[in-house]
């Protein structure tokens, strides 16, 4: 099935997907859910007990996933890509839950936040298997590889055939989207591919605004909003929005705010400061609606971006 070729480096960086815009048909493609979580390869080498783990841009993460980075099948020779995710009280994937995992670099750390914040290793294909490279396989065969081997802890999730009727599922169940690939497809590294596709749900929130910041080089010119939700606590900063305000957006937001400036931050947390620099206050009264990746509860906007305002909401009303 497969050909003997040089040993894969281990510092091979992931395929990548393109922004589809239609979700493609027939017996030649496979879909896949597209996980909220963070891109990982998986390295075993020589019989070694533990996976060297490296993140898209080839770092080491190893250290950081002890609950991940145990090796399958009694560190027999692998090479696989996949995403690591983290389940939030909802029961879905999603990022946030394992932000704080990331960039952990201390052990012991890494052991202590393994089992208070669980995450799970989701394996979607195969790159080399006991010194065999698979790369020039097509995806069908490669994934006939993958779903006869025993991961162990590591999960290798179901592919559809239809890719409609999953995009709609995901989007119901609160997903973040799909991934489509074709069967024929050889696996590239590092490479942007329209053989395989992304299709992720944007969902639209409505927030208040809490600042803004002026486009560099300028001291008027509004070009991002500091947004926040209103909770039992006060309005909580839940990100920066910058995408979707172009030049009369900005005009607009410009008028609605003037002579609404406040001395102090008006959210109850703190603001990072990447993000409070250069920024002007001001009351909280305006809603605005914005699009992003995340699905509620929301901690930190992804991808947002702009919509509108919301003339016929108030904070109160959210």
């Amino acid at each position: 099935m497969y050909c003997q070729t040089d040993h894969v480096p281990p510092s091979m960086r992931p395929m990548l997907a393109t922004k589809g815009d239609v979700v493609p048909t027939g017996d030649d493609w496979r879909h896949e859910v597209k996980w909220d979580g963070v891109r990982m390869l998986a390295d075993v080498h020589d019989g070694a007990p533990v996976a060297r783990l490296s993140t898209r841009n080839g770092n080491d993460a190893t250290i950081a996933w002890p609950d991940v980075h145990g090796a399958p099948m009694g560190g027999r020779d692998l090479l696989v890509d996949g995403e690591i995710i983290g389940i939030n009280d909802a029961g879905v994937p999603d990022f946030a839950v394992i932000q704080e995992r990331m960039h952990v670099r201390s052990a012991r750390s890494a052991a202590r936040l393994a089992t208070t914040v669980p995450a799970t290793f989701m394996v979607f294909d195969v790159m080399r298997l006991d010194g065999r490279d698979l790369t020039q396989l097509p995806l069908a065969e490669r994934r006939e590889v993958l779903e006869g081997l025993d991961l162990g802890g590591w999960q290798v999730p179901p592919t559809y055939d239809d890719g409609v009727m999953l995009r709609d599922a995901t989007l119901a169940q609160g997903l973040e989207g799909i991934v489509s690939k074709r069967l024929t497809s050889r696996y590239e590294p590092g490479v942007r591919s329209r053989a395989w596709l992304k299709f992720a749900h944007r969902h639209r929130f409505s927030f208040v605004v809490g600042g803004w910041r002026p486009q560099e080089g300028t001291k008027d010119r509004l070009a991002a909003l500091l947004v926040g939700e209103p909770t039992a606590e006060g309005l909580l900063f839940r990100g920066r929005v910058g995408s979707g305000i172009g030049g009369e957006a900005s005009r607009l937001l410009g008028a609605q705010l003037a002579g609404r400036s406040v001395e102090a931050s008006p959210f109850a947390d703190e603001v990072p400061a990447v993000d409070a620099r250069g920024t002007f206050w001001v009351e909280p009264f305006l809603v605005v609606d914005v699009d992003s990746l995340n699905r509620m509860p929301v901690q930190r906007l992804r991808q947002p971006s702009y919509r509108g305002i919301r003339t016929d909401l108030g904070p109160d009303d959210l």
